[in-house]
């Protein structure tokens, strides 16, 4: 069960008793007034740890909508009771989409107004809701995103790693052959890498990691934007031994890797070959030209060294 944390102060509050009574199937009285939501989808984002991040936009669209879907009802229960919001709630997850999701399309098309919200952080994101989506795109019912919290960013920022280009690529399978194979598919990405991980598979991912990306920075964040918080930064294979020692660490894990190094400069015997084969086709001046833009040396070097190599002649 994910905990919400007050605003400020960390601890842990509120009750995990049903807001609004059992469960519904989509079949609650819809509201009216002022406050009414308009009528679509609406994908709200939930705070991923601390009450305080939810914003005034997604406490208004949660009290205004006639249904709330959600993965847990006990979990998004939890949340309204804190806020102080009474709704209907109906449980849409990975086990029960297919089922769930006809009724609620009916609902839509009916003009209703609906949320959805995960467990806690952005919908989509690792979570159930992207086919319901493409359903009510396909048949043009209004779909809105009311962002917020996301564990994706703060780990990233708290990383240390780049962050001007990165691949969010979810949770890794759980087997080891079939997450070492993700992971090489993922390898020459230039960017860094981002995952969600279960505390139980943590070390064996990270040494996946590091048998599978090399010797690459990476950073662990658990438990965001909670009491305890912590960031541990490293190398994968330190990172890997050390929660192979330390057991299964407590709370939600978002595992951040840097990018791929820049490629070892040729050496002189392979820029050496690299102007011979230029040299076959072109002038020195080209030959050169062409050797710089594939390794980034200097022109005027590769030109003297092409020169050279050529014997002084045509240039």
């Amino acid at each position: 069960m994910r905990g919400y944390a007050s605003a400020g102060s960390g601890a842990a509050a509120g009750s995990r008793g049903e807001a609004g009574g059992k469960p519904s199937g989509g079949h609650g009285t819809s509201k009216s007034g002022p406050g009414k939501a308009a009528p679509g989808l609406h994908l709200v984002a939930t705070p991923i740890g601390n009450l305080g991040d939810i914003s005034a936009r997604a406490v208004a669209t949660l009290a205004g909508v006639d249904l709330i879907a959600c993965e847990d009802t006990r979990v998004t229960g939890k949340l309204l009771v804190l806020l102080g919001i009474k709704a209907t709630l109906t449980p849409y997850h990975e086990h029960n989409a297919e089922r769930a999701r006809p009724a609620l399309l009916a609902r839509l098309r009916g003009g209703g107004a609906v949320a959805l919200a995960s467990d806690a952080g952005t919908p989509l994101l690792s979570d159930p809701g992207y086919r319901l989506v493409r359903a009510c795109l396909a048949e043009n019912i209004p779909v809105t995103s009311v962002p917020g919290p996301s564990a994706l960013l703060p780990a990233l920022q708290l990383s240390g790693l780049p962050c001007d280009r990165f691949l969010f690529a979810g949770f890794l399978p759980a087997k080891s052959g079939a997450r070492r194979k993700s992971l090489g598919e993922l390898a020459a990405a230039p960017a860094t890498l981002v995952f969600y991980e279960s505390p139980r598979r943590l070390a064996d991912s990270l040494a996946d990691m590091a048998a599978t990306l090399g010797p690459r920075e990476a950073a662990v964040a658990r438990e965001l934007t909670k009491l305890h918080e912590e960031v541990r930064r490293g190398p994968l294979a330190e990172l890997a031994a050390h929660y192979a020692g330390s057991g299964p660490p407590r709370g939600e894990v978002t595992v951040v890797v840097g990018p791929p190094g820049a490629p070892a400069p040729p050496d002189a015997g392979e820029i050496d070959a690299m102007l011979a084969r230029a040299l076959t086709a072109h002038g020195v001046r080209e030959a050169a030209a062409q050797v710089a833009a594939a390794t980034g040396l200097s022109r005027r070097a590769l030109y003297a060294r092409a020169l050279a190599l050529r014997g002084g002649g045509n240039r």
